[in-house]
């Protein structure tokens, strides 16, 4: 079994072992038990190597020839004496666990398991963790104690279980010892042996006194295997190669320890908060080579004790709850300063909010933890970083409730707002993406904090202005001295700039569009102002792409903040931003569109056919590039945008549609591309291979004919668009896209644009009457070999009202006329 077998190598082992059952083991056996007798004091060398030899033999042989009132004796004698050979005690220990580990019927095995009388061993489980000996009982006594839990589990009857109980009471002490105390066999896992026994008293109500205290033991485990080691400290702290690596461990080990954790608290929740309050108390009390470990453990434990409470559990504070939450808040730790303990301390924080809501008197004790030195006003950076995005969290939960508290928490925070309204960075400090989070989170905390109604409009102007008039004047001088920049500085400056737009653009999440628009416009007029500065950098910077990408996502802000107020600012932006648009950049321009076009629909007609005409030059010159570059040495990721930009175009079409707008690409100046786009639209709707960007054409289409084609027989509102859709798109798009074999029914996208392909003809019947249905019957049909009945039955399924009769009729018509051709037809 050491080495892999194929299936014929192990029945020749089979027979083998047959073989030998059969005519010499009883002989081999007795021969160990000689040489044993014979050498045990004078060559405990060879004993051991009979040991040795024995456990690889007690899985396939009779155990009648081990389990017997000869060889048990010997080994239990071997294993207890002093004064012999360690390796020797420890092979005789390595015997009785493969007689524990043989597999056998239930009753058979715990009946086996009882005779033995293991706690015989269990005092030889000393400090000396290192001895052979202490290892190898230590492995007997875990397999065996795996064992009785395995025996329990697969035995019905009440006598049967109550052994399995009592064996697994004797052994347990023993195993938490052995769990804590001692290196643990691989093949052993403790979460899983825990785990078992846990899931044993899901059925027992109540839990008596000895399983109590095990699940107090079950605890201390846990509390052990989740405990950082000291000599780790330092690097842990500073986070370096081995920090990290050593971290990433822990945080995988522990999945599972809390998994146990919150299976135990189910059983046991009163001993499970009494064990945390105490590990809360005793890590506070302990001594400061350990403290760091001992504190950030009890912290962790209660971070995971709140991982497994429901929200109503935690609102109303049951059992320790309260307790334990004024101990977390009024609790000053000397090892405050340790990056890991003040980490899990404000994670653990947030984690309770739930009954902070509902206990305000807790939340000046919050803010404390919050905005001093455990948060973020913490030395190490990393840990003030998340504290702001904690405290952001913290704050969208108490909203309201933390407006008594305005004055105290900008006080505190008096330093950190006056180094973020004067942000000047150095070469020293480049601006990082982690610093934009930081900045992002700061800002937004701040926002909710003050963006809310309750606050007084008075404080409310001057609290926003304090914060928005210093950051746009760092802009306003930025932009005026840009043509005297030193080139050594431009990156700099250029990344402050991008800074405050990003703490802008966060601050103005905390106001909402009816607070701005309707209730204080004056707030609205503060950000209008601040609109048309960060505009002006779109003129003096009109080819910096971050700077274009950052005044883009502050004009998504604005569009939902401002609401219909943001109109006069945005001919000017849109013209800027389409001035020096760059296919990747054009996407993000399209996204602005829609969105304007989904919040204010046909109010954004004039701005859209302003700008369309521009839009479609751009973007069709764009994807005909790509088309004529189109080889080997084409730059994939060129393709890759123009792909991008060519989906996105789809969707703008779409949106426009979608919303009455679909007079915009009739004006004057949009004419000219009519062809081109309708001409892109049916090759999307026959070819792409994107199942859902084809639906989106066929929609479109679709849309089109609605809004363009009167009935009965109106006059054209487009010259030709009538003509191009009966024997164009009706013959390409409706019969021979979907007569491919590509077109796969079996799709469940597929199947959704086939709908919308019946539904586009029903519309045309609808609009354009027998033209339509005329031209399908007479030129397209014939051309796909369509016999002349089926071409008829479809002509009643169409003038019917049925349009899942309709579906239903053309996928079998389609079906048909597949294996009529047999696959032949080539696209037209």
């Amino acid at each position: 079994m050491d080495y892999p077998r194929t299936p014929e190598e192990l029945a020749v082992a089979g027979r083998v072992k047959d073989a030998m059952r059969q005519q010499c083991v009883p002989q081999i056996v007795r021969a160990w038990y000689d040489i044993v007798s014979t050498y045990r004091n004078s060559d405990p060398e060879i004993c051991t190597t009979v040991f040795d030899c024995m456990s690889r033999y007690i899985s396939w042989i009779d155990i009648g020839l081990i389990v017997n009132d000869a060889f048990i004796p010997l080994l239990f004698e071997l294993i207890l004496v002093d004064g012999i050979s360690e390796q020797l005690r420890a092979a005789a220990a390595g015997c009785v666990f493969a007689v524990v580990s043989k597999r056998m019927d239930a009753y058979a095995k715990l009946s086996l398991l009882k005779r033995l009388e293991m706690t015989r061993v269990f005092g030889l489980i000393s400090d000396d963790n290192d001895s052979e000996l202490v290892s190898s009982v230590a492995a007997l006594v875990t397999g065996y104690a795996l064992e009785i839990l395995e025996c329990s589990k697969r035995v019905n009857s009440e006598d049967a279980k109550v052994v399995s109980m009592e064996l697994l009471d004797e052994v347990l002490p023993t195993v938490f010892y052995v769990m804590q105390n001692c290196e643990m066999d691989a093949a052993f896992s403790i979460v899983q042996f825990l785990s078992g026994y846990v899931a044993t008293m899901k059925t027992l109500s109540p839990l008596k006194e000895k399983q109590m205290l095990h699940i107090s033991q079950i605890l201390e485990v846990i509390r052990t295997q989740i405990r950082y080691d000291p000599m780790y400290r330092n690097n842990l702290d500073i986070l370096d190669k081995i920090g990290m690596e050593e971290e990433d461990r822990m945080v995988e080990s522990r999945k599972d320890l809390f998994v146990l954790l919150r299976n135990v608290g189910r059983v046991a929740p009163e001993v499970t908060q009494i064990f945390i309050r105490n590990s809360f108390a005793s890590a506070i009390a302990s001594s400061s080579d350990r403290n760091v470990e001992e504190v950030e453990a009890a912290l962790s434990l209660l971070y995971a004790l709140g991982e497994s409470m429901t929200d109503e559990a935690m609102r109303v504070g049951t059992g320790l709850l309260s307790e334990l939450v004024t101990n977390l808040l009024s609790t000053r730790f000397p090892c405050h300063s340790n990056r890991l303990v003040a980490l899990i301390y404000l994670e653990t924080i947030t984690r309770y909010m739930k009954f902070v809501q509902e206990n305000t008197q807790y939340i000046p004790l919050v803010l404390a933890a919050f905005l001093d030195e455990r948060g973020i006003h913490h030395p190490n950076i990393y840990v003030s970083r998340r504290a702001s995005y904690l405290f952001m969290r913290v704050v969208k939960l108490l909203k309201s409730k933390l407006v008594p508290f305005i004055e105290t928490i900008l006080q505190s925070l008096q330093d950190i707002v006056a180094r973020f309204t004067s942000m000047n960075l150095t070469s020293k400090e480049p601006a990082g993406s982690e610093d934009g989070a930081y900045i992002f989170e700061f800002s937004q905390a701040i926002g909710l904090l003050i963006g809310m109604e309750d606050v007084p409009l008075e404080k409310q102007s001057d609290y926003l202005s304090s914060l928005l008039t210093p950051l746009c004047q760092q802009v306003e001088a930025m932009l005026m001295n840009a043509k005297r920049l030193n080139p050594e500085d431009s990156p700099l400056k250029i990344a402050n700039i991008q800074q405050i737009i990003v703490a802008i653009n966060a601050l103005s999440k905390g106001f909402s569009e009816r607070l701005v628009t309707a209730s204080r416009p004056a707030i609205g007029h503060m950000f209008k102002q601040t609109l048309d500065v960060l505009l002006q950098i779109l003129v003096v910077f009109p080819k910096v792409e971050p700077l274009r990408t950052k005044v883009l996502s502050f004009i998504h802000r604005m569009v939902d903040t401002l609401g219909a107020s943001v109109f006069p600012y945005l001919p000017k932006a849109l013209e800027q931003l389409l001035a020096e648009s760059e296919p990747k950049e054009m996407v993000g321009f399209l996204l602005l569109l829609n969105q304007l076009i989904c919040k204010f629909s046909t109010l954004v007609h004039d701005i859209l056919e302003e700008v369309f005409p521009a839009i479609a030059g751009r973007v069709l010159s764009a994807i005909q590039s790509i088309v004529d570059s189109s080889g080997p040495e084409a730059n994939t990721e060129e393709i890759r945008e123009v792909q991008e930009l060519q989906k996105t175009l789809f969707t703008f079409l779409h949106v426009i549609t979608t919303h009455d707008l679909s007079s915009v690409f009739l004006s004057p100046r949009s004419r000219d591309f009519l062809t081109a786009i309708m001409q892109l639209l049916l090759h999307t709707s026959c070819h792409h291979k994107d199942i859902i960007t084809r639906k989106a054409c066929v929609q479109i289409f679709i849309r089109l004919i609605k809004d363009w084609c009167a009935r009965p027989y109106g006059e054209e509102k487009v010259p030709g668009f009538q003509s191009f859709m009966i024997e164009t798109f009706a013959t390409n798009c409706c019969l021979h896209s979907v007569l491919d074999k590509s077109f796969e029914f079996g799709d469940a996208n597929t199947l959704v644009l086939f709908g919308e392909i019946v539904l586009a003809q029903k519309v045309m019947y609808e609009k354009f009457g027998d033209d339509f249905l005329v031209h399908l019957v007479s030129k397209g049909f014939p051309s796909a070999h369509c016999p002349r009945n089926l071409a008829e039955q479809y002509c009643q399924k169409l003038k019917g009202s049925d349009i899942k009769a309709l579906r239903s009729f053309y996928q079998k018509l389609i079906e048909d006329l597949r294996l009529q051709q047999n696959g032949s037809l080539v696209f037209r």
